[in-house]
Parts: C-alpha cells; sequence; structure tokens
C-alpha cells in the first residue's frame, strides 16, 4: 500500500467517527513529530499495539480485501504488567464488499457488534480436523439468544446486533452492499494479531508500505 492511501484512510476513518459523534484518544491524533516527544510513560500503547492498523491483507486491492482498525486497548499474552488487562476493545471500518478474509483464533473470543452504518454481513464454518472449514452445523450466539445454523450460513448484524465468536469459529466479514460503510466495534480477551490469527488462505496480515509521501500517523507497527 501507498503511505498517501493509508494516511487518506486514517483521515477518512477519523471524520467518519466524528460524524458519527465517536472520538478516539488523544493518541490516536499524534502525529510522528509528536511521538518523537513521548517516552517510557507511552509503553503500554507500543507494546500492545494500540492505535491504527491498515491492512489490505496482501492483497493490493483495498476496496476489495482490506480494513482500517483503531485499538483502543488491549493486554499482552506474554509480557508483565499487561497480562493483568485480559481484554481488548477495537473499532473496525468496513467498506460495502470489503472482505476481511476468513480466519479463526485459537485463543482469542470475541464479541462483533455492528454499532452504526451499514449492515455488517459476516459468514461462519467450524474448523475442520485438518484445519479447513467443517460442513457440520455451527451454533453461534446473537445478542444473547443461541442459534444453530449450516455450515457457510451468513448472519447479518444491523446496527446494534452484534455475535460472538468463540476460538476455532471461522468467520468472514464485509459490509452489505447498498447499506453504506459499517462502523464495527470488537470486544474481545487479549488480541494478538502476530501468532492467533489462522486466515483459511495465506494473506499478508500487516502491509508493505510505499513511502510516496511521509506518514501523517504511526500504525501499531511502527513504534
Amino acid at each position: 500500500m501507498k503511505r498517501s492511501e493509508i494516511n487518506a484512510l486514517i483521515e477518512t476513518a477519523i471524520a467518519l467517527l466524528h460524524e458519527h459523534q465517536i472520538r478516539l484518544p488523544a493518541f490516536a491524533y499524534w502525529t510522528p513529530a509528536d511521538w518523537q516527544q513521548k517516552g517510557s510513560e507511552c509503553n503500554e500503547i507500543r507494546d500492545c499495539k494500540l492505535g491504527w492498523d491498515i491492512t489490505d491483507f496482501g492483497s493490493d486491492q483495498f476496496e476489495r480485501m482490506g480494513l482500517v482498525v483503531f485499538t483502543l486497548r488491549n493486554g499482552h499474552h506474554n509480557s508483565a504488567p499487561y497480562t493483568a488487562k485480559t481484554y481488548a476493545e477495537k473499532l473496525l471500518i468496513v467498506r460495502e464488499n470489503q472482505h476481511t478474509p476468513m480466519h479463526h483464533h485459537r485463543l482469542k473470543s470475541e464479541d462483533i457488534i455492528c454499532k452504526s452504518g451499514g449492515n455488517l454481513l459476516i459468514k461462519v464454518f467450524n474448523r475442520a480436523a485438518d484445519g479447513g472449514l467443517a460442513s457440520t452445523e455451527v451454533e453461534a450466539t446473537l445478542d444473547g439468544v443461541r442459534y444453530r445454523v449450516e455450515a457457510g450460513h451468513t448472519f447479518q448484524l444491523s446496527p446494534g446486533a452484534s455475535i460472538t465468536l468463540t476460538p476455532f469459529l471461522y468467520h468472514e466479514f464485509w459490509a452489505e452492499a447498498g447499506t453504506g460503510t459499517s462502523i464495527v466495534g470488537e470486544v474481545s480477551s487479549v488480541n494478538d494479531d502476530d501468532t492467533d490469527n489462522m486466515f483459511l488462505a495465506k494473506v499478508g496480515r500487516f502491509p508493505s508500505i510505499e513511502e510516496d509521501v511521509p506518514a501523517a500517523h504511526k500504525l501499531c507497527t511502527e513504534y
């Protein structure tokens, strides 16, 4: 991805969130120059990878396969003192027909919440013994109500609705065409994007960046 594209995506995300009366913590707006003035007091932001996370999953087609994420809070599985924080929270900006590819987590349980904007579509499968997609029925909870559905079922989450995703439950999501960009919340156990994302197909979790312009904001992998 080009740095100019990443800069524009962050500014667009900020404007969209503000339009929906969602404000971010101060570090969301810090520039690289601001970061040069920050010391060890900000190590939780650095070590737990809080902040902006923009990816095209190695597709080079962000509009088709990509995601804008802001991680507000997180712990760390293996690093004190962050092991005391057993939860994480993210905001996701999901565009119409823009897919986050099929994956599951080995450790993380999460609630995916369609907060505002367009409907979120999420397709689910159980994990087969060989690591692929199982053909068995899937059990999932939506806002405290348990459902049993066929493999590959796609749930539609309108604003206010949520789904609970447990470890080893494959899922792929995107915003429904014609409904607009979806603002999505994620509340979960500790998030580890380095080791806990098991994608069905080989993808690149973090993008390669072409530095065509200076960065307006640091990504969570750049502290």
